[in-house]
């Protein structure tokens, strides 16, 4: 190979690598909805969100899920989900009536 076909290379290489990270900022930048999924209505806060992550071992960790006003403790493992428990989540604001 002669100097020509270096340079086309590394242009080349170049190239792919600034296509890759134009990518990337667009995909940051617009987010979900860059992948055809819906986008988040101003205002509207996440449904689905990670509380808490323990590993137990290499293969299974617990994670704690909320959605909407519940909480999933789920075990992970390598070939498996275990629903462990579900329950209504505690409530932040403290309005809850006490008997």
């Amino acid at each position: 190979m002669d100097f020509d076909g270096y340079l086309r290379f590394v242009l080349a290489l170049v190239f792919v690598l600034g296509l890759i990270g134009l990518i990337g900022l667009l995909l940051r930048r617009y987010g979900a909805s860059a992948m055809g999924m819906a986008p988040r209505r101003k205002g509207q806060g996440r449904r689905l969100q990670v509380v808490e992550v323990a590993a137990i071992d290499a293969r299974r960790r617990l994670v704690l899920v909320k959605r909407d006003n519940r909480e999933h403790l789920i075990l992970l493992g390598a070939s498996s989900e275990t629903l462990i428990e579900s329950s209504p989540a505690n409530s932040a604001s403290g309005n809850e009536a006490e008997c």
